[in-house]
């Protein structure tokens, strides 16, 4: 009789474990990580009006019980980036929101070197079995129709490789016209960073492809 009574007890506290274990699954805080440059670091702004806090800010509003953690490098490049997608990961995520290339644009790298790297990153970050949104970028005209259009082509060429979501303008939120920024009020007065407001039209923007991709 101890002995059923014993077994009783045991089969009742391993189910009540195992309910507290899937419930803090289901509930479990998903982990974004804005892996980028200046504009996902929030360059030239107060650490509140950057990117990364307005989108978790944003998320949250939407009902989404998530952490953004900001990964940014102001200046860091698809070379930079690669050598630090290990550490940057070493905690997991639940998505990578993957934001670089525009310093390889601004310093002339060949696109196929660009192109390289994010390959290799892209390897990293999905054969960890986590999500990609593939942030793109566009180069300008006077960069020439040949540079263009092959830079121009990495992003969603290797987002359909990799199955990740695209998103193919990191500042289609502040309006574009042939891949510049065609609003004006929304730039730090370096002419290159967005403002506070202009991270907010960002935001905005993205924030629905970044819902879309952790679901």
């Amino acid at each position: 009789m101890r002995g059923q009574i014993y077994m009783c007890f045991a089969a009742l506290y391993k189910a009540t474990i195992l309910a507290f274990v899937l419930a803090g699954v289901a509930n479990a805080q998903q982990r974004v990580v804005a892996f980028g440059d200046s504009l996902t670091a929030g360059f030239g702004l107060p650490v509140e009006e950057g990117f990364v806090p307005q989108l978790e800010a944003w998320l949250q509003g939407q009902g989404a019980d998530v952490v953004v953690i900001n990964a940014g490098v102001s200046g860091d490049t698809t070379s930079g980036g690669l050598s630090r997608v290990g550490w940057v990961l070493a905690e997991g995520a639940d998505l990578v929101i993957l934001e670089l290339g525009a310093n390889d644009m601004l310093r002339g790298v060949a696109p196929s070197v660009a192109r390289a790297n994010l390959d290799a990153i892209l390897a990293d970050i999905t054969g960890r079995g986590i999500k990609v949104l593939v942030a793109g970028m566009l180069a300008p005209p006077n960069y020439g129709a040949e540079y263009r259009a092959e830079f121009d082509a990495i992003f969603p060429e290797l987002a359909a490789q990799y199955g990740a979501e695209l998103y193919p303008f990191f500042l289609a939120g502040l309006g574009k016209a042939d891949g510049l920024v065609a609003f004006y009020g929304l730039m730090q007065s370096d002419g290159m960073h967005p403002n506070a407001k202009g991270v907010t039209l960002i935001v905005e923007d993205i924030g629905p492809a970044v819902l879309s991709a952790l679901q």
